[in-house]
């Protein structure tokens, strides 16, 4: 028998150490299966779903393998919960001796020497920075690590952030002057020696980025790479092969020209103003795009005359911001640096006006304050497919939706691993008996302008019959903020919405109350693990199609009907059945979880594809009648009762 299967069979050193650990036949194929991929060097896709224990499913055997190891998550929280949790839970029982350590992007790290320079400048920040800067001041003497996300008396989003952590941009490197203090690079370092690091898939391909072009590496040389949340893996990896450039880094190399020649360069009155006059510039072009946050067709847009003046000027005057800089070089190790991103920027630039070349979608998303520009390939699977082809290493590949329709073509195909082995392993839980789908009759066409009007009745309907809690997931924020306004004026339960706080927060604020309402989109479809009373309905409004205003969607189906492939089948459909398998996986997290999942959409019965969407699903009892979803979950209550739980 296997290392590995000794530490889970009954009896074995998990349930010896662990109260309460249950030896579970799929966690036992999947970690045996991991432990057969790392001795062979191979690839290995599986999906586990919810339940099966996948994260000491692929814990167990990279502790137990001599192998050095890095794993990525999908999120930060999901690093945290690896590495302060779960990780040293088994270390401490299989490989004690073995070193972990957790590796973030640049910006999660406080810059010494940007503090340093900010509290120089302190006088012309605004009060509310000002305030910011003296919490971060306080704090950095206390911290060993300066991870940011230790600072819990501010928001991630604060003003001060940008002012005292670092980019690739404005990084001195080994010419900073407190480069021996750095908590990035004693970070890399004590990665370097660990056995086993624990990054997110952000951080791993913008890694793989910077060393494709020859430069420096953030996370060490590995035997073993695991991806957690490996669904996501392809979109990630397709932001990273391509190429961006934002107002915001613009703006901010304004802003740093102006300090820096107001503090340290007084005589370098031109550049000055030369940065503040590309700096409106700059904030006018951004007005030349509707004020709400979207994303669109970059060739398109293009090709408006007032777009084409407004990205004229920019250029115009990014190239006159360059010569004014390169007239001051050598003169400070600071404007040196600011000059290497000025042409950067200008090279980025040029490259981004020039929509012609094939292969690639060019699109952009904007915020309220600002707009980013990416070149995307519209395939990763050459790029990726040969780095992990000659890498020397092992790759799994996890999660708890890949499989469309039991088959795992699409995931595979994107990524360019043709020949990885796969593994499709089925929940232990008793979806039959702790489920039920409803599909509730007489509903709305999944266009019709009107149809939040009874959702909102369905909505009311489940949360009155419903003492625990209730998520609403959408596909559009206009349907969330209309459901919002209604059920805040029709429940007297705490309503939470996306936006009105972090993620977190929101989380942390719903489990507490144990019978709130949160309403969220995209980011609420995933990553979200709250089990028993505190949630026992998710109702869904309609598939989650990915818009069809959507600029890389569009690039990719463009594509495939230029190739003779049939777009919907092979891009759009399977995509919305694993976001569909992701909302739906909120529900059941425990083997004691009850609840009703409804789905309020009539494309799953009326449509010939609805069929591959239930396939997809758990096998949960299902029902038209929302009659029997509400007593469902009247029962559900009654139970909790009745056992005393």
């Amino acid at each position: 028998m296997s290392k590995v299967a000794d530490v889970f069979k009954p009896g074995g050193q998990l349930s010896a150490a662990i109260d309460g650990f249950q030896p579970r036949d799929a966690q036992l194929e999947m970690a045996t299966a991991i432990e057969k991929t790392i001795r062979a060097g191979r690839q290995l896709v599986v999906e586990a779903e919810t339940g099966t224990g996948k994260t000491f499913a692929y814990l167990a055997p990279i502790l137990l393998a001599k192998e050095k190891a890095i794993v990525s998550t999908g999120t930060k929280n999901l690093q945290e919960q690896l590495f302060h949790r779960d990780l040293p839970t088994l270390r401490k029982i299989l490989a004690p001796k073995k070193v972990i350590a957790l590796l973030k992007g640049r910006a999660n790290y406080l810059c010494i020497y940007r503090l340093e320079q900010a509290q120089q400048q302190a006088g012309q920040l605004p009060k509310t920075t000002q305030h910011q800067l003296l919490k971060v001041k306080r704090w950095s003497t206390m911290t060993r690590s300066g991870d940011i996300g230790e600072l819990n008396e501010l928001q991630e989003d604060a003003q001060v952030m940008p002012l005292v952590t670092s980019t690739k941009d404005n990084c001195l490197g080994r010419d900073c002057p407190v480069y021996d203090e750095c908590h990035l690079v004693t970070a890399r370092e004590e990665a370097k020696k660990a056995d086993i690091v624990v990054v997110n898939h952000h951080l791993f391909f913008a890694d793989l980025a910077v060393k494709d072009t020859g430069f420096g590496e953030i996370i060490p040389n590995s035997d073993v790479v695991v991806f957690d949340e490996a669904h996501q893996v392809p979109d990630i990896a397709s932001q990273y092969f391509g190429d961006a450039i934002s107002s915001r880094q613009l703006t901010e190399l304004c802003e740093e020209v102006t300090r820096l020649c107001l503090t340290e360069l007084k005589d370098l009155s031109q550049a000055t103003q030369m940065a503040r006059t590309f700096e409106q510039v700059v904030k006018d072009w951004r007005l030349q795009f509707p004020r709400d946050p979207m994303r669109g067709n970059w060739r398109e847009w293009r090709q408006q005359d007032a777009m084409q003046e407004a990205t004229s000027r920019v250029q115009e005057k990014l190239e006159t911001l360059v010569q004014v800089l390169q007239t001051a070089r050598g003169r400070h190790k600071d404007m040196d640096n600011l000059i290497e991103r000025a042409e950067e920027y200008l090279s980025l630039w040029q490259q981004l006006m020039d929509t012609d070349e094939t292969g690639y979608s060019y699109w952009f998303e904007t915020t309220v304050r600002h707009v980013v520009l990416h070149q995307t390939p519209l395939s990763v699977a050459k790029k990726f497919g040969g780095l992990v082809r000659h890498s020397q290493r092992s790759w799994v590949f996890t999660s708890a939706t890949i499989a469309v329709n039991e088959k795992f073509e699409h995931f595979t195909h994107r990524l360019g691993i043709y020949d990885a082995e796969t593994l499709l392993l089925a929940s232990p839980f008793n979806f039959a008996e702790q489920a039920l789908l409803c599909l509730p009759r007489y509903l709305p066409e999944a266009n019709d302008y009107n149809r939040h009007t009874l959702l909102a009745d369905i909505a009311q309907q489940c949360i009155d019959h419903n003492h625990g809690g209730t998520f609403l997931l959408f596909t559009s924020h206009r349907m969330l903020q209309q459901m919002a306004d209604f059920l805040r004026d029709r429940i007297d339960r705490k309503v939470l919405v996306q936006g009105d706080a972090g993620k977190t927060e929101l989380i942390n604020q719903f489990t507490k109350a144990a019978n709130a309402v949160l309403l969220g989109t995209s980011s609420f479809w995933e990553g979200v693990d709250v089990r028993g009373d505190a949630l026992r309905c998710v109702i869904i409004d309609k598939l989650p199609f990915a818009s069809p205003d959507d600029p890389l969607l569009n690039a990719r189906v463009e594509d495939a009907r230029l190739r003779g492939v049939d777009a919907f089948s092979t891009i759009q459909l399977p995509q919305a059945i694993i976001a569909l398998k992701q909302g739906a996986g909120r529900l059941i997290r425990d083997q004691r979880d009850r609840g009703v999942l409804i789905v309020c959409d009539n494309r799953l019965v009326n449509r010939y594809y609805g069929a591959r969407f239930l396939k997809s699903l758990p096998p949960m009892a299902r029902t038209r009648d929302l009659q029997k979803a509400l007593d469902f979950l009247d029962e559900s209550n009654h139970d909790k009762h009745t056992t005393g739980n």
